[in-house]
């Protein structure tokens, strides 16, 4: 398990390593001077070289890259073009609203699509199967813009349940804060969770074909017995990659929802900070989520070997 751990741990610094070098210069070939955007068209030549003095644009782009990293490897993330403040103090405003949403939105996906995935396996063929196929087929086809833009018709204007739109902050209370979260959390839900029940249903049938299965069952356990004692434990590694893939797309890419919704979490961030050529904060940005998304990865990985330790030699 060691052995296996440090492999793994190796592989994620590699994959952190190209994807800061992927993230940087991907930026640096981007047209537009954030000096000249910051001035405006008519600031003046020696005006313009004196911020990107102040700025460190001047540097070379290796010079920068260095300086970036060993900021990132120390918690530095710099300080924002536009806001002249610590991108981390920035970020870490907006990550007590993504990552909430995200992991309240997750909590759901999961809460929906194991219940309706195992029941749905547990009747192959059946109308009750078809009508979950179908349903999760159309909750797959429907954009989450268009359902959280229904939701807020339907559950803030017309029955007037929730709000339509922002965030009163956590000082306002746990439960204030959860609730206005909470349509957003369901607009990214529902789609995640009908590709996650589709996922387990696809897995748990494939397990109770399996041999293993039937001698189970020819030994005396019931089909509820050899589906919780066998068949659901094995089924769960594709699930676990479903599910670390969707935590990370939940946290990364709520862009859209957080403007239906007018979160003002990191994808909101993401977007201004490119609107207004703020480098700076869309690198440390888009880099903090890579991380995350990395990690996640990484964890599913040891999941792995947890629900199977035949895996554990085999890597």
């Amino acid at each position: 398990m060691l052995r296996y751990t440090v492999l793994r741990t190796g592989s994620l610094l590699i994959s952190l390593i190209v994807a800061s070098l992927v993230i940087f210069f991907t930026l640096e070939v981007v047209p537009g001077d954030p000096a000249s955007f910051m001035l405006g068209i008519n600031a003046q030549p020696e005006t313009i070289a004196a911020l990107r003095e102040e700025l460190g644009l001047n540097l070379s782009p290796w010079a920068r890259y260095v300086g970036w990293v060993t900021g990132l490897v120390q918690g530095d993330l710099g300080v924002s073009y536009t806001y002249r403040t610590p991108v981390a103090e920035i970020v870490a405003e907006r990550l007590v609203i993504s990552l909430p949403l995200a992991g309240y939105a997750l909590a759901l996906t999961i809460l929906i699509a194991f219940p309706v995935g195992i029941w749905a396996a547990t009747r192959r063929g059946s109308v009750a199967d078809i009508s979950v196929m179908g349903a999760t087929q159309l909750g797959i086809a429907i954009p989450n813009f268009w359902f959280a833009m229904l939701m807020v018709l339907v559950f803030a204007i017309n029955l007037r349940w929730f709000s339509a739109g922002g965030f009163p902050g956590w000082d306002e209370g746990f439960w204030v804060s959860k609730k206005a979260l909470t349509l957003p959390a369901i607009s990214l839900a529902l789609p995640q969770a009908s590709i996650l029940a589709r996922v387990m249903r696809s897995s748990l049938l494939d397990t109770l074909d399996q041999d293993y299965i039937r001698t189970a069952r020819a030994k005396g356990l019931t089909k509820g017995q050899a589906l919780r004692g066998h068949a659901l434990r094995n089924a769960l590694i594709p699930v676990l990659t479903i599910i670390g893939l969707q935590f990370s797309f939940l946290l990364a890419g709520a862009i859209i929802i957080e403007n239906v919704f007018f979160l003002p979490g990191l994808g909101r961030l993401v977007f201004q900070a490119i609107s207004q050529r703020d480098l700076i904060v869309v690198e440390s940005v888009v880099m903090l989520l890579v991380f995350a998304v990395i990690m996640v990865n990484f964890l599913v990985d040891l999941a792995y070997s947890w629900v199977d330790p035949r895996l554990r030699g085999r890597r």
